[in-house]
C-alpha cells in the first residue's frame, strides 16, 4: 500500500509539472538582471574563468611553503650484466637481486635567492638471492641546499607578477559580472523593442483597416480621390505585412533573451518595461579614482611590463655564465639489518658547483636580450597608451551617462507629445479638414518617439552597468559592489549554486527591487 502511494504522489507531481509548463515568466529590468548574473551561460563561464584564476593562484601560494614528499623505487633484477671487475676488466655476471628504497623529503624553496634547503631521511635494502645476504643502508638525516648561483630566479618575479596577476582575475570577474547586466540591457530592451514594434503594428493596421472601410464609403460619395483610396489601401496592406514582420521578430528577440539567461525553449516571456529612470549625475573625478583602483585594465597594463621584466631577466640569465651550487651533510651507515645501519653513524659531506660558460654562441644569447628589451619597451609604450586610452573612455563614459537621463525625459515628452498630435491628427482626417499624408506622418512621427523612448532607455541602463563595470560602486545607491560568490571562493568554498530557472517552477514573476 505505501509503494503504491508513493507512486500515486510521484504521478502527480509529474501532472503538477506538466500542467505548469505553459507559465508565463514576468520579468522586470531588474529581474532579468539576476536572472543572467545568477544563471546565464555567460556568467557561469565567468565564475569558471575565475575559478582557474584562484587555483592557479593558490598553486602559487603553495611554491612558498614546506612540501612534504615520500618516495619508493623497489625493483627485482635477475639478468645477465656487464659488471667492471676491480681490475678493470668487465665481465658478464648474471645478477639475482632484490632492491627497496624509503626516503622522506622536507623541501622549503627560499625566494630570495631562488635555491631550496631540503631535509631528508632514507633507507635502503639489497637482497642478493644468489648468495643469500641482506645489506642496508640508511641516512637517517642530510640536510642540503641547493641553486643556480646567477640563474633567473623564477621565485623572485612570481611574487612580483602572480598577486598582480589574481587582482587583475578578480577584478575581471566583477567587471564581466556587470558587463553581462550591460548585456542583459541589450537583450531586454531588444524583446521591449520588439513587443512595442508588434503592438505598433497592429495599432497601425487596425487604424488602416478602419480608414479604408471609412474611405470606401467616401468614396462612393465622391468626398476623397482614387489616388487617396488606392493610397489607404496600399497602406493596410503595409501594415498587415508589418504585422507578420512584427511577429516574427518578437519571436527572434524572446528566443535571443531565453538563450542568454539559459531559460528552456517552451519559457514564455512577458517583460515590464520601466517608465523612468533615476535621474543623478556621477562626479567625473570620483569615478576616474574608482575606476583607477577597481578596474581591471591598469592591472593588466602593470602586469604586461613585469612580464617583459621578467623575460629579460630571463634572457639575461642564460647569456651569461651560469654556476650550479649544491650542498649536502648528514649521517649514514650501513649494515646486514636495519639496528647495524643505524648505529654508529659517519658524517658526510658533499658540494658541487656546477660552471656553465657561453663562449662561443654566434650572438644567440646577446640577440635574445634584445629582443626582450624590444618588447619591454613595447610594452612599456602599451601600457602607456593603453591607460591614456582608458582615462579617456572613463571621462567620455561618464559624460555621456550624465546627458543621458536628460535624454531619455525628451524622448518622453517627446512621445507624448507625438500621440496626442497623432490623436487629432485621426480626428482631423476623420473629419477630412486633413489628407492622407499629413495622416501618414502623424503615425511616423508617434512611432519614431515610442522607439525614441525605448533606445534612449536602453543606451541609459548600457550606460550605467557599463560605468559600474569599470568602477565597481553602485552610484545610485552610492554602495561599493561586492561580490558574495569570489568571497565564498577565496574561502574554499564551493560557489553559491544558482537556482535554476524552469518554466515548471511555481514562481511566475521575478519582482523588481
Amino acid at each position: 500500500m505505501k509503494k503504491i502511494l508513493i507512486i500515486f504522489m510521484f504521478m502527480f507531481d509529474s501532472l503538477s509539472i506538466c500542467a505548469s509548463a505553459t507559465d508565463t515568466l514576468i520579468l522586470t529590468l531588474d529581474g532579468a538582471i539576476k536572472l543572467a548574473r545568477q544563471n546565464s551561460p555567460s556568467a557561469q563561464s565567468a565564475r569558471n574563468t575565475f575559478l582557474s584564476a584562484y587555483w592557479n593562484y593558490r598553486y602559487y601560494k603553495a611554491n612558498y611553503l614546506p612540501s612534504v614528499t615520500l618516495t619508493s623505487s623497489p625493483y627485482i633484477n635477475k639478468e645477465m650484466n656487464k659488471i667492471t671487475q676491480s681490475d678493470g676488466t668487465a665481465m658478464f655476471i648474471r645478477q639475482d637481486q632484490f632492491g627497496a628504497d624509503l626516503t622522506l623529503k622536507i623541501n622549503q624553496n627560499v625566494s630570495l635567492t631562488g635555491g631550496s634547503f631540503f631535509l631528508k631521511s632514507s633507507l635502503n635494502r639489497l637482497d642478493e638471492f644468489q648468495y643469500g645476504t641482506t645489506a642496508y643502508s640508511s641516512q637517517p638525516l642530510v640536510i642540503g641546499y641547493q641553486q643556480s648561483l646567477f640563474g633567473y630566479n623564477s621565485l623572485k618575479w612570481d611574487r612580483k607578477i602572480e598577486p598582480i596577476r589574481y587582482r587583475e582575475a578578480r577584478k575581471q570577474y566583477a567587471e564581466t559580472i556587470e558587463l553581462i547586466s550591460a548585456t542583459t540591457c541589450n537583450y531586454f530592451f531588444s524583446l521591449a523593442s520588439a513587443c512595442n514594434e508588434l503592438d505598433m503594428a497592429r495599432q497601425n493596421f487596425a487604424s488602416a483597416d478602419t480608414l479604408y472601410r471609412m474611405a470606401k464609403g467616401r468614396y462612393e460619395i465622391g468626398t476623397i480621390t482614387e489616388n487617396e483610396m488606392l493610397q489607404l489601401e496600399i497602406n493596410r496592406l503595409n501594415e498587415e505585412t508589418n504585422v507578420l514582420d512584427a511577429e516574427i521578430n518578437l519571436r527572434e528577440a524572446q528566443q535571443g533573451i531565453r538563450s542568454f539567461l539559459g531559460l528552456e525553449d517552451n519559457v514564455e516571456i512577458d517583460i515590464t518595461v520601466p517608465d523612468s529612470v533615476p535621474d543623478f549625475d556621477v562626479p567625473m573625478a570620483s569615478a576616474m579614482e574608482l575606476a583607477l583602483v577597481n578596474s581591471p585594465d591598469p592591472e593588466y597594463f602593470n602586469r604586461i611590463v613585469k612580464q617583459s621584466e621578467s623575460n629579460l631577466a630571463y634572457a639575461k640569465a642564460n647569456a651569461r655564465m651560469k654556476a650550479d651550487l649544491y650542498v649536502q651533510f648528514g649521517l649514514s651507515q650501513t649494515g646486514k639489518d636495519i639496528g647495524q645501519s643505524l648505529s654508529n653513524l659517519m658524517h658526510q659531506e658533499y658540494a658541487s658547483v656546477t660552471l656553465s660558460v657561453p663562449i662561443l654562441d654566434w650572438g644567440r644569447g646577446r640577440g635574445k636580450v634584445k629582443e626582450a628589451k624590444s618588447q619591454l619597451a613595447l610594452a612599456e609604450t602599451t601600457a602607456s597608451q593603453g591607460m591614456n586610452d582608458f582615462t579617456r573612455n572613463v571621462e567620455k563614459l561618464v559624460m555621456q551617462f550624465n546627458m543621458q537621463a536628460r535624454k531619455v525625459n525628451i524622448a518622453s515628452m517627446t512621445d507624448r507629445r507625438a500621440t496626442q498630435r497623432h490623436s487629432v491628427a485621426m480626428k482631423l482626417f476623420m473629419m477630412g479638414r486633413i489628407g492622407i499624408l499629413d495622416l501618414m506622418s502623424a503615425i511616423s512621427e508617434r512611432n519614431n518617439a515610442r522607439r525614441g523612448v525605448i533606445n534612449t532607455m536602453r543606451t541609459y541602463w548600457s550606460l550605467y552597468y557599463t560605468l559600474r563595470s569599470m568602477t565597481a560602486y553602485d552610484f545610485e545607491n552610492n554602495i561599493e559592489i561586492t561580490n558574495e560568490e569570489l568571497l565564498l571562493t577565496e574561502q574554499g568554498r564551493h560557489l553559491a549554486d544558482a537556482r535554476a530557472v524552469h518554466p515548471c517552477k511555481s514562481d511566475k514573476s521575478i519582482p523588481t527591487h
